[in-house]
Protein backbone atom coordinates (compact mmCIF):
# COMPACT_ATOMS: atom_id res chain seq x y z
CA UNK A 1 0.00 0.00 0.00
CA UNK A 2 1.25 3.49 -0.83
CA UNK A 3 1.55 5.44 2.40
CA UNK A 4 3.29 8.44 3.82
CA UNK A 5 6.76 7.86 5.25
CA UNK A 6 6.10 6.01 8.48
CA UNK A 7 6.77 8.36 11.42
CA UNK A 8 6.04 5.80 14.12
CA UNK A 9 9.65 4.74 14.81
CA UNK A 10 10.45 8.40 15.56
CA UNK A 11 7.70 8.99 18.11
CA UNK A 12 10.25 9.38 20.89
CA UNK A 13 11.78 12.39 19.14
CA UNK A 14 8.60 13.73 17.54
CA UNK A 15 7.74 16.10 20.37
CA UNK A 16 4.31 14.53 20.84
CA UNK A 17 3.21 14.25 24.45
CA UNK A 18 1.97 10.66 24.64
CA UNK A 19 1.13 8.36 27.54
CA UNK A 20 2.97 5.03 27.91
CA UNK A 21 2.10 2.82 24.98
CA UNK A 22 3.05 0.07 22.57
CA UNK A 23 4.33 0.06 18.98
CA UNK A 24 2.74 -2.85 17.14
CA UNK A 25 4.52 -4.69 14.33
CA UNK A 26 2.87 -8.07 14.89
CA UNK A 27 1.18 -9.60 11.82
CA UNK A 28 -0.18 -12.99 10.90
CA UNK A 29 3.12 -13.59 9.04
CA UNK A 30 5.38 -12.52 11.90
CA UNK A 31 6.96 -9.13 12.66
CA UNK A 32 6.42 -6.39 10.06
CA UNK A 33 9.42 -4.36 8.92
CA UNK A 34 8.10 -1.20 10.62
CA UNK A 35 5.48 -0.42 13.26
CA UNK A 36 1.89 -0.42 12.02
CA UNK A 37 0.40 1.60 14.85
CA UNK A 38 0.99 2.95 18.32
CA UNK A 39 -1.62 2.52 21.03
CA UNK A 40 -1.72 3.51 24.69
CA UNK A 41 -1.36 1.04 27.52
CA UNK A 42 -4.32 2.62 29.32
CA UNK A 43 -7.80 3.83 28.44
CA UNK A 44 -8.68 7.03 26.65
CA UNK A 45 -10.82 9.69 28.25
CA UNK A 46 -12.99 12.43 26.73
CA UNK A 47 -10.68 14.84 24.95
CA UNK A 48 -7.94 12.29 24.24
CA UNK A 49 -9.00 11.64 20.64
CA UNK A 50 -9.24 15.35 19.84
CA UNK A 51 -5.80 16.00 21.31
CA UNK A 52 -4.23 13.24 19.24
CA UNK A 53 -5.99 14.50 16.09
CA UNK A 54 -4.44 17.93 16.48
CA UNK A 55 -0.93 16.80 17.43
CA UNK A 56 -0.75 13.65 15.29
CA UNK A 57 -1.62 15.33 12.02
CA UNK A 58 1.53 17.46 12.28
CA UNK A 59 3.62 14.32 11.78
CA UNK A 60 1.31 12.36 9.44
CA UNK A 61 -0.55 10.31 12.05
CA UNK A 62 -4.30 9.97 12.52
CA UNK A 63 -6.13 8.92 15.70
CA UNK A 64 -8.42 5.95 16.21
CA UNK A 65 -9.83 4.34 19.34
CA UNK A 66 -8.95 0.69 19.88
CA UNK A 67 -11.49 -1.72 21.39
CA UNK A 68 -10.21 -4.84 23.12
CA UNK A 69 -13.73 -6.25 23.35
CA UNK A 70 -15.08 -8.81 25.76
CA UNK A 71 -12.20 -11.17 24.97
CA UNK A 72 -9.55 -8.52 25.72
CA UNK A 73 -8.04 -8.76 22.22
CA UNK A 74 -5.67 -5.91 21.45
CA UNK A 75 -3.86 -5.27 18.14
CA UNK A 76 -1.13 -7.86 18.77
CA UNK A 77 -3.92 -10.47 18.55
CA UNK A 78 -5.73 -9.07 15.51
CA UNK A 79 -4.04 -11.10 12.74
CA UNK A 80 -3.02 -7.93 10.93
CA UNK A 81 -2.17 -8.55 7.27
CA UNK A 82 -0.42 -5.55 5.68
CA UNK A 83 1.23 -7.81 3.10
CA UNK A 84 -2.20 -8.85 1.81
CA UNK A 85 -3.59 -5.33 1.67
CA UNK A 86 -3.70 -3.31 -1.54
CA UNK A 87 -4.23 0.45 -1.97
CA UNK A 88 -7.78 1.83 -1.46
CA UNK A 89 -7.40 4.23 -4.39
CA UNK A 90 -7.03 1.28 -6.77
CA UNK A 91 -10.67 0.23 -6.20
CA UNK A 92 -14.01 1.74 -7.17
CA UNK A 93 -16.56 1.92 -4.35
CA UNK A 94 -19.58 1.12 -6.48
CA UNK A 95 -17.85 -1.83 -8.14
CA UNK A 96 -17.01 -3.23 -4.70
CA UNK A 97 -20.51 -2.72 -3.31
CA UNK A 98 -22.37 -4.04 -6.34
CA UNK A 99 -20.17 -7.16 -6.36
CA UNK A 100 -20.97 -7.85 -2.70
CA UNK A 101 -24.64 -7.10 -3.27
CA UNK A 102 -24.86 -9.63 -6.09
CA UNK A 103 -23.15 -12.22 -3.90
CA UNK A 104 -25.32 -11.78 -0.79
CA UNK A 105 -28.63 -10.07 -1.55
CA UNK A 106 -30.38 -12.94 -3.40
CA UNK A 107 -29.92 -15.29 -0.43
CA UNK A 108 -30.25 -12.86 2.47
CA UNK A 109 -32.93 -10.35 1.39
CA UNK A 110 -36.51 -10.58 0.16
CA UNK A 111 -36.92 -11.01 -3.58
CA UNK A 112 -38.23 -7.44 -3.85
CA UNK A 113 -34.98 -6.12 -2.38
CA UNK A 114 -32.41 -8.07 -4.36
CA UNK A 115 -31.68 -5.66 -7.25
CA UNK A 116 -28.65 -3.41 -6.75
CA UNK A 117 -30.05 0.14 -6.50
CA UNK A 118 -26.81 2.01 -7.15
CA UNK A 119 -24.99 4.41 -4.85
CA UNK A 120 -27.04 6.51 -2.47
CA UNK A 121 -27.13 10.25 -3.20
CA UNK A 122 -25.24 12.76 -1.11
CA UNK A 123 -27.69 14.06 1.53
CA UNK A 124 -29.43 17.28 0.65
CA UNK A 125 -28.63 18.85 4.02
CA UNK A 126 -25.32 19.28 5.83
CA UNK A 127 -24.95 18.03 9.39
CA UNK A 128 -24.92 20.50 12.28
CA UNK A 129 -21.18 20.00 12.93
CA UNK A 130 -18.10 19.82 10.76
CA UNK A 131 -17.03 16.16 10.27
CA UNK A 132 -13.94 16.40 12.49
CA UNK A 133 -15.87 18.22 15.21
CA UNK A 134 -18.58 15.57 15.17
CA UNK A 135 -15.94 12.81 15.26
CA UNK A 136 -14.59 14.45 18.40
CA UNK A 137 -18.06 14.42 19.97
CA UNK A 138 -18.56 10.74 19.12
CA UNK A 139 -15.09 9.87 20.45
CA UNK A 140 -15.87 11.72 23.69
CA UNK A 141 -19.13 9.79 24.08
CA UNK A 142 -17.39 6.46 23.45
CA UNK A 143 -14.67 7.19 26.00
CA UNK A 144 -17.02 8.29 28.77
CA UNK A 145 -15.69 6.34 31.79
CA UNK A 146 -19.28 5.58 32.82
CA UNK A 147 -20.38 4.56 29.32
CA UNK A 148 -20.85 1.07 27.86
CA UNK A 149 -17.55 1.20 25.91
CA UNK A 150 -15.31 2.49 28.69
CA UNK A 151 -11.79 1.08 28.29
CA UNK A 152 -11.19 2.06 24.66
CA UNK A 153 -7.54 2.96 24.14
CA UNK A 154 -6.20 5.78 21.96
CA UNK A 155 -4.05 4.88 18.96
CA UNK A 156 -2.15 6.62 16.17
CA UNK A 157 -1.86 5.27 12.61
CA UNK A 158 0.22 6.53 9.66
CA UNK A 159 -2.52 7.25 7.09
CA UNK A 160 -3.37 10.02 4.65
CA UNK A 161 -7.08 10.06 5.43
CA UNK A 162 -9.35 8.59 8.05
CA UNK A 163 -10.96 6.16 5.61
CA UNK A 164 -7.57 4.52 5.00
CA UNK A 165 -6.86 3.67 8.65
CA UNK A 166 -7.97 -0.01 8.40
CA UNK A 167 -5.84 -0.55 5.27
CA UNK A 168 -2.84 1.24 6.76
CA UNK A 169 -2.58 -1.42 9.48
CA UNK A 170 -3.74 -4.38 7.38
CA UNK A 171 -6.82 -4.81 9.57
CA UNK A 172 -8.47 -8.22 9.08
CA UNK A 173 -11.73 -7.65 10.96
CA UNK A 174 -13.93 -8.37 7.91
CA UNK A 175 -11.86 -11.43 6.93
CA UNK A 176 -14.87 -13.74 6.47
CA UNK A 177 -16.40 -11.15 4.14
CA UNK A 178 -13.38 -9.65 2.35
CA UNK A 179 -9.71 -10.64 2.53
CA UNK A 180 -8.38 -7.29 1.25
CA UNK A 181 -9.65 -4.55 3.56
CA UNK A 182 -8.49 -1.88 1.09
CA UNK A 183 -11.59 -2.68 -0.99
CA UNK A 184 -13.77 -1.77 1.97
CA UNK A 185 -11.64 1.32 2.56
CA UNK A 186 -12.55 2.41 -0.98
CA UNK A 187 -16.16 2.41 0.24
CA UNK A 188 -15.15 4.32 3.37
CA UNK A 189 -13.48 6.90 1.13
CA UNK A 190 -16.71 7.29 -0.81
CA UNK A 191 -18.65 7.67 2.45
CA UNK A 192 -16.06 10.18 3.64
CA UNK A 193 -16.75 12.25 0.52
CA UNK A 194 -20.54 11.90 0.49
CA UNK A 195 -21.43 11.60 4.19
CA UNK A 196 -18.45 13.11 6.03
CA UNK A 197 -17.59 9.90 7.90
CA UNK A 198 -14.53 9.47 10.08
CA UNK A 199 -13.18 6.16 11.36
CA UNK A 200 -13.41 6.60 15.13
CA UNK A 201 -13.03 3.09 16.63
CA UNK A 202 -11.75 -0.35 15.61
CA UNK A 203 -12.00 -3.68 17.40
CA UNK A 204 -11.03 -7.20 16.43
CA UNK A 205 -14.03 -7.39 14.06
CA UNK A 206 -15.91 -4.14 14.72
CA UNK A 207 -15.85 -0.66 13.23
CA UNK A 208 -17.49 2.59 14.34
CA UNK A 209 -17.59 5.71 12.19
CA UNK A 210 -18.95 9.17 12.87
CA UNK A 211 -21.25 10.62 10.21
CA UNK A 212 -20.96 14.34 9.61
CA UNK A 213 -23.67 14.44 6.92
CA UNK A 214 -26.25 11.73 7.69
CA UNK A 215 -29.27 11.02 5.48
CA UNK A 216 -32.24 13.20 6.36
CA UNK A 217 -35.00 11.61 4.27
CA UNK A 218 -36.42 8.09 4.19
CA UNK A 219 -35.42 7.73 0.53
CA UNK A 220 -31.81 8.70 1.25
CA UNK A 221 -31.66 6.35 4.23
CA UNK A 222 -33.14 3.42 2.32
CA UNK A 223 -30.65 3.86 -0.51
CA UNK A 224 -27.77 3.97 1.96
CA UNK A 225 -29.06 0.93 3.85
CA UNK A 226 -28.40 -1.07 0.69
CA UNK A 227 -24.78 0.08 0.75
CA UNK A 228 -24.50 -0.87 4.43
CA UNK A 229 -25.80 -4.35 3.64
CA UNK A 230 -23.27 -4.84 0.84
CA UNK A 231 -20.47 -3.46 3.03
CA UNK A 232 -21.39 -5.61 6.05
CA UNK A 233 -24.19 -8.15 5.45
CA UNK A 234 -24.01 -9.32 9.08
CA UNK A 235 -25.39 -5.96 10.20
CA UNK A 236 -28.78 -7.00 8.77
CA UNK A 237 -28.66 -10.72 7.94
CA UNK A 238 -27.52 -11.74 11.44
CA UNK A 239 -28.89 -8.90 13.49
CA UNK A 240 -31.96 -6.88 14.40
CA UNK A 241 -33.48 -5.05 12.57
CA UNK A 242 -33.28 -7.66 9.82
CA UNK A 243 -34.87 -5.86 6.85
CA UNK A 244 -33.50 -2.99 4.79
CA UNK A 245 -36.48 -0.77 5.54
CA UNK A 246 -36.33 -1.24 9.30
CA UNK A 247 -32.55 -0.90 9.32
CA UNK A 248 -32.77 2.34 7.33
CA UNK A 249 -35.27 3.81 9.78
CA UNK A 250 -33.55 2.68 12.98
CA UNK A 251 -29.84 2.72 12.13
CA UNK A 252 -29.29 5.16 9.24
CA UNK A 253 -31.85 7.98 9.11
CA UNK A 254 -30.34 10.99 10.87
CA UNK A 255 -27.78 8.84 12.73
CA UNK A 256 -24.46 10.52 13.50
CA UNK A 257 -22.57 7.26 13.99
CA UNK A 258 -22.67 3.87 12.28
CA UNK A 259 -21.44 0.58 13.74
CA UNK A 260 -20.44 -2.54 11.83
CA UNK A 261 -19.69 -6.07 12.97
CA UNK A 262 -18.48 -9.02 10.88
CA UNK A 263 -19.10 -12.58 12.08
Amino acid sequence: MATLPNPLPSLATSGLQLPPGTLVDTTNDGPWHEPLLWYADGPASPGTWAGLRVSGRTVGLLPVLIDGGMRDQWPEDWDLDPAGTSYPGDHDAEDVLSEFWESYAPDELDAADDEWPGLAPTPSADGPDAPDDLATEIANELTDPDGPMAGLRPALVPARRSADIPAAIGWSGPLNHENDVARLCAVLRSWEDRFGIRVVALGFDTLIVSVGRPPTTEAEARALAAEHFAFCPDNIAHNTPDTLGAYADQCVLGKESWSFWWD
